[in-house]
């Protein structure tokens, strides 16, 4: 059974409705929805929304995530003029833009994740833009495409500890997360990663992730609670307190990140701008 500070009430105002059929209309994916993020509510009611680009199916099957897997559809060309569309129907000032994993592209997508941030700045010239990137695979190339673009922010999950990443992430790699972290940081780029806890973490554990993400040159680092999906994803190994959540922010602020934002419910796009320094 879930504690009480993990119980989200949800309710839904005229701003959530709206949003809710700009998604609909423009045909979009939201990680929002895909992910079944708790926050939901909560997000749509202040008109924000984190738009999930390159169609709603990874290549990829992390034992965490909820989003589905399998064979993608073909890349609509059009995407990055709708999603500049939407942010523009949305009045959205802080865009925050992810996507599923697309391996089975060669530049896993890169080259659709720069024209949706120019079409993005096109259509709202006063918008800022955080990205939520996969890892292209290691590919410095993909990723110097996306950059390219100017991002406000650049973030790139680490997910968990490195431990845990056969069992959780078993296509991805700790280390070449921390390298495109440290790449994108390398090259100019405001730069954020987020974790969950509850997979069976010490405290050490986390701690020695919060070092390594920092020595790669991350400014930002979110922490949340991780909730099972379905009964076919990991299970949750433990709840992790408020306290806790505040002792791991304590931490990583006496460490040296710009900003850390940790709680039960936090997600990594979860007030992006405030924890950006920006105001939505």
């Amino acid at each position: 059974m879930k504690p009480d500070w993990l119980k989200v009430k949800i309710t839904v105002n005229n701003d959530f409705r709206d949003l809710q059929k700009i998604i609909k209309d423009h045909h979009l994916h939201t990680v929002c929805q895909s992910a079944r993020c708790p926050n939901q509510s909560d997000c749509w009611q202040r008109r924000t929304a984190t738009l999930m680009i390159l169609g709603d199916t990874c290549t990829r099957n992390c034992r965490f995530c909820a989003v589905k897997s399998g064979k993608p559809q073909p890349v609509d060309l059009n995407e990055p003029q709708k999603i500049g569309r939407a942010v523009k129907l949305m009045g959205l000032k802080y865009a925050v833009i992810t996507s599923v994993t697309r391996d089975d592209l060669p530049d896993g997508g890169a080259a659709v994740w720069a024209e949706t941030i120019r079409e993005i700045r096109r259509q709202n010239p006063n918008t800022k833009i955080e990205v939520l990137i996969p890892d292209f695979r290691g590919d410095i190339n993909a990723l110097e495409t996306v950059l390219s673009a100017t991002p406000d922010v650049l973030g790139h999950n680490l997910e968990t500890i490195r431990v845990l990443y056969p069992i959780a992430r078993p296509q991805a790699d700790y280390e070449q997360s921390l390298r495109v972290i440290y790449e994108s940081k390398k090259r100019g780029a405001v730069t954020k990663t987020g974790i969950m806890v509850g997979l069976g973490e010490t405290a050490e554990q986390v701690s020695e992730l919060m070092q390594d993400v920092l020595n790669a040159g991350c400014d930002i680092l979110t922490i949340g609670q991780y909730l099972q999906p379905t009964k076919d994803h990991l299970p949750v190994v433990r709840y992790i307190t408020p306290e806790e959540f505040k002792t791991y922010q304590d931490t990583g602020l006496s460490l040296g990140f710009r900003a850390v934002f940790s709680g039960p419910l936090v997600r990594s796009s979860f007030h992006a701008a405030e924890i950006a320094g920006f105001k939505e």
